[in-house]
């Protein structure tokens, strides 16, 4: 039977996943934030989260809660339009952006 050093070593290498899985979250979410920002469409809407939520209940097969997963998706959409709102303010300030970077949990931009 492994020991408790075999289910950490397990977990440390879930949490490794999770954050490259997030980092490519966070980036198509500055993609979706550029795009937002060339057509002027807001950067919050409800709708689309109304449909992740439900579209998680639905695949969830525990054993986290719908409403433990629904708790944690919405701290990560959270920081997901924290990064587009930082995004377009950015874009905003300048006028010839050439690339988004994540750095030191912002966003800065290259031009």
């Amino acid at each position: 039977m492994p020991d408790i050093d075999h289910w950490r070593e397990r977990i440390d290498e879930v949490d490794a996943q999770l954050l490259k899985l997030l980092s490519d979250r966070a980036s198509y979410a500055l993609e979706i934030g550029r795009i937002k920002h060339e057509k002027n469409l807001p950067i919050y809407v409800p709708e689309r989260e109304k449909w992740i939520y439900e579209n998680l209940e639905r695949i969830n097969g525990g054993p986290l809660s719908n409403a433990a997963v629904r708790r944690l998706f919405e701290r990560i959409i959270d920081e997901s339009r924290r990064l587009e709102k930082e995004a377009n303010e950015a874009v905003s300030s300048s006028q010839h952006v050439t690339l988004y970077t994540l750095r030191e949990d912002r966003v800065r931009c290259k031009v």
